[in-house]
């Protein structure tokens, strides 16, 4: 659908420091901003894990950071088809109508875990007005091969962890995550799954145990309308990315982890790499100095002030500007 000039009217600048609300495809799309400086849009993960882990004050320094709520997710509106229907494509419709709302000449993507796969998606098809996309604990492939990689890896986890109380409860959350299918297990599930994730969550307890609590999600059920999986594989397409990359990982992440990353920058022309060698999958937690210091200098050395075509993708929206104030992750 493409949207009238009148449904692009806004009533607010869409990127003053608060929460906003835009409206797509008749679903509202709740999105936060916070920070100074180029516009980057973070797609964050799970499917279905609320956005608030994702705040990055260390990025919001150099950056203006726009974090949305992913539909099906926190204050954001639920497909008619919900948990089903959440595909790739879908995903990556609401990011380019949130693109155009946001009404700047270029923007840089990251995404985290599922936000990657989304974002790396949306930049091989949508390549216009993207200044430069950081795929931040992403992979190229989903499927066997990747289940069998993160198998191998909590295997691992549980070797290195043998005698802690808690493994038992968290291999148990493992083994139990295809059989979720409401919010409060999904909920459960990751709080008890969290310090897997960290490459040292218990000697850092005290700095993490918050964000534990205060985790929240959704259960998205990782199928489209039809029941059929919405599988990634990006491995040939990458070679075309027409924009520039950074490819960021944790040292220790075990579900996205360095075979992963290693594969994306090979797959990628003209990428660059991080590794965050105490780092789990969140790095930007684990390392954020590491991590703002390189995101913020890929953006930086990516962003130009020559004006630039804007995006032509233009899915229905109507946005309605709120002065909430920004929440703070715990």
């Amino acid at each position: 659908m493409t949207a009238s000039s009148a449904e692009l009217t806004t009533l607010a600048d869409p990127l003053a420091t608060g929460t906003h609300t835009v409206h797509i495809d008749g679903i509202p799309l709740r999105y936060h901003v916070h920070g100074t400086g180029p516009v980057c849009v973070a797609h964050s993960g799970g499917p279905g894990i609320s956005w608030e882990y994702l705040r990055m004050p260390s990025l919001e320094r150099q950056l203006t950071v726009v974090y949305p709520e992913p539909i099906g997710t926190g204050g954001s509106g639920r497909l008619p088809t919900h948990p089903r229907g959440y595909t790739r494509d879908r995903y990556s419709r609401f990011l380019g109508a949130l693109i155009t709302h946001l009404g700047v000449d270029q923007v840089h993507l990251l995404g985290r875990s599922h936000g990657g796969f989304v974002v790396q998606h949306h930049a091989l098809r949508h390549p216009e007005g993207i200044a430069g996309v950081i795929l931040y604990e992403s992979s190229p492939v989903t499927g066997p091969e990747h289940a069998t990689e993160a198998a191998r890896r909590v295997a691992a986890y549980a070797e290195r962890h043998a005698n802690h109380p808690e493994l038992p409860g968290i291999i148990a959350a493992f083994q139990a995550l295809p059989e979720i299918s409401d919010d409060a297990g999904m909920i459960k599930a990751a709080r008890t799954l969290l310090p897997a994730y960290f490459a040292d969550y218990w000697g850092r307890q005290e700095e993490f145990a918050s964000l534990r609590a205060s985790v929240t999600a959704t259960h998205i059920s990782g199928l489209d309308e039809n029941l059929a999986p919405d599988p990634v594989d990006d491995r040939t397409a990458l070679a075309s990315l027409a924009v520039p990359a950074l490819v960021v990982v944790g040292r220790h992440d075990f579900i996205c982890g360095t075979r992963w990353a290693k594969d994306l920058h090979a797959l990628i022309p003209g990428s660059d790499l991080l590794v965050l060698e105490n780092s789990g999958h969140f790095g930007h937690l684990e390392e954020p100095q590491v991590f703002a210091q390189t995101v913020a200098g890929f953006v930086a050395r990516h962003t130009t002030d020559l004006i630039q075509p804007p995006s032509t993708y233009r899915p229905g929206c109507q946005p309605v500007s709120q002065a909430a104030p920004l929440r703070s992750l715990p």
